[in-house]
């Protein structure tokens, strides 16, 4: 894994080999004062002759003190020099490949299947761009750092203390082993509750994004406080895995602390005894005093950087395993080229999402070029999961469907697509403005153009009337917009894109009468020349179609033109009669009565 992390380091290969040359500096400006408390008290406060001096120091107590505090002070600087090199220089470092971490995760959501997305929570993948990136970065730009500079910092210590006394390093070194097994108690506490954490934090991610985007719903049924329950259980996890990180870092800390306290004991009692003996110096107790509390100091920073490695560790195994995730949607190793015929055949089709319920059953039929098909049929009929097929968001477990006698999977998905516009029953539009929601971003497209598409839509009188016009801002999910305001715009969508093959998935089902009128009459001019795949509510919309398929539990049970279908009494005449009521009165006369806009469910 710390290979696979290594990889975003590498572009910035000689940012962090200049980091890591200013850690080493810095361990080594960091660790030689004492040694200078060392030399000032042996020549001027003991007067024992100092052997290992680096520079000659003046007898005169006043000018050498001046002089090895004019060193200590230089020391200081060039320690927080070096520090503030290598923090703002690593931090840098780890936001560039933070950016790409993000980057090449936002590539692989917008890979991976439909399928991909039914089974996993959104709050769960959002952790996984933000919170989970978030403790990489702190890793990244303090985590690799910091332990390579307490790694050399234990380096230069051990130099230092045994070049001083051999004796009384193994002192220090005998408090070690203790420290030891206190850090690999700490560590497997650590990496437990860091791991239910983790989880715990992408639970309440996906339970707030689920519960406030149907927050209507909560308030309508009066489910606020079950929803409240529902919160306090996930949030009870979360808080029951910090209670027990809170306990690891409590009993760690004080353990170590003793166990330094300790080993300075040990270091008293052996230097009462070296002094007299001539084996050290005072000034050399004194700087070993001062090296001891720095040498496990860096053993607890490693503890608790080693909690951040196993939080990271975590989080990095949830990001690689949705960078791996490979998605059900291949494109051929040798894709064909759309072909110019359009003609689109489902062929001996099966479809389930789970295992063998099959949504669809053998279905076959074919809609050649310039034709206007309508699907009918009842919720869960299958309608909508006809057009994803096509659209390959998902592929087909039996039979194919077919492009110009070609099986859609010889195609890249992409270039498939390009075929397409489709105007869902919810429209989505993105934040931003209303020309960035028309085009998409497609490069090439004129103001003209995307006026032309608005005015044959019947939404251009509206969008003049905005303030901004085209640049009028867009909230989230178009919330500043009514439902047929969006639907208008996601048809001039559609539109200004030029499709060949236009999918109408129930796009007039959720406006009122007016703005479906207008919709009807843009529709006429939409469809002209194209292919048009229609799922409508309102049978009204599309008794005009070149054909209409009725559809009932996932089987294609009949095809006609609607006088045709009226006259066979099936299962579209059926949704017909329900549509418009229908009463026999008693001379045997028939009256039909129109009640309200003909509807078929989902």
């Amino acid at each position: 894994m710390l290979r696979r992390l290594a990889v975003y380091l590498k572009p910035y290969k000689g940012s962090v080999a200049v980091t890591l040359f200013l850690v080493a500096l810095h361990g080594l400006f960091d660790s030689l004062g004492p040694l200078l408390t060392r030399y000032a008290v042996d020549r001027y406060f003991t007067h024992a002759p100092v052997a290992d001096l680096p520079f000659p120091l003046p007898a005169d107590p006043y000018r050498g003190l001046t002089l090895l505090s004019i060193a200590f002070l230089s020391l200081v600087i060039l320690t927080l020099l070096t520090e503030f090199g290598q923090t703002l220089l690593m931090n840098r470092t780890g936001q560039r490949a933070m950016f790409d971490l993000r980057r090449d995760l936002m590539a692989q959501l917008h890979r991976l299947d439909i399928a991909y997305f039914d089974r996993t929570p959104v709050g769960r993948i959002v952790t996984r761009v933000t919170s989970d990136v978030d403790m990489l970065n702190e890793l990244f730009s303090s985590g690799f750092v910091a332990i390579f500079g307490d790694l050399l910092m234990l380096l230069w210590l051990l130099v230092i203390l045994f070049s001083l006394s051999p004796g009384m390093t193994l002192i220090v070194l005998l408090a070690t082993p203790l420290v030891f097994a206190a850090t690999m108690r700490f560590r497997s506490e650590a990496a437990s509750s860091n791991r239910r954490i983790r989880t715990a934090v992408a639970r309440i991610n996906a339970f707030l994004q689920e519960h406030l985007n149907g927050i209507a719903i909560v308030q309508l049924f009066n489910r606020e406080e079950r929803s409240r329950q529902d919160f306090a259980r996930i949030n009870r996890e979360h808080t029951d895995a910090y209670k027990d990180s809170i306990h690891a870092y409590g009993w760690f800390y004080p353990v170590v602390e003793f166990l330094s306290m300790l080993a300075l004991a040990g270091l008293l009692v052996y230097g009462g005894y070296s002094v007299p003996t001539g084996e050290a110096s005072i000034g050399t107790v004194v700087a070993f005093f001062q090296y001891a509390l720095r040498f496990f100091r860096p053993i607890q920073d490693l503890s608790e950087k080693y909690n951040v490695l196993q939080a990271a560790a975590a989080a990095a195994e949830r990001i690689f395993q949705l960078l791996d995730t490979q998605p059900a949607i291949h494109a051929p190793a040798r894709p064909q080229p759309i072909p110019a015929d359009h003609t689109i055949t489902f062929e001996n089709v099966w479809f389930a999402y789970n295992n063998e319920e099959w949504v669809l059953r053998d279905i076959n039929f074919t809609i050649r070029p310039g034709e206007t098909v309508a699907i009918v049929g009842h919720t869960g009929a299958g309608k909508t999961t006809l057009t994803n097929l096509l659209l390959r968001f998902y592929d087909v477990q039996r039979g194919r469907i077919l492009l110009g006698g070609i099986d859609i999977r010889a195609f890249r998905p992409d270039d498939l697509r390009g075929l397409f516009s489709i105007v869902l029953q919810d429209p989505w539009l993105f934040t931003g403005d209303i020309r960035s929601n028309i085009t998409l971003g497609t490069p090439g497209l004129t103001e003209a153009q995307i006026r032309q598409a608005a005015q044959r839509v019947n939404v251009l009188e509206f969008i003049d009337s905005l303030p901004a016009g085209l640049s009028e801002p867009v909230a989230e999910r178009g919330a500043n917009f009514s439902t047929g305001q969006k639907q208008l715009i996601s048809f001039a969508r559609a539109l200004v894109h030029e499709p060949r093959v236009l999918i109408l998935d129930e796009a007039t089902s959720s406006v009122d009468t007016e703005t479906e009128l207008r919709i009807r009459d843009a529709q006429r001019e939409l469809l002209a020349g194209r292919t048009a795949i229609v799922i409508a509510h309102r049978l009204s919309t599309i008794q005009s179609a070149t054909r209409i398929m009725a559809f009932h539990k996932g089987q294609l049970q009949e095809a006609g033109t609607h006088a045709e279908l009226i006259a066979r009494r099936g299962i579209y005449w059926r949704l017909y009669e329900l549509q418009y009521a229908v009463s026999q009165p008693r001379d045997g006369g028939t009256e039909r009565c129109e009640t309200s806009p003909p509807r078929t469910g989902n």
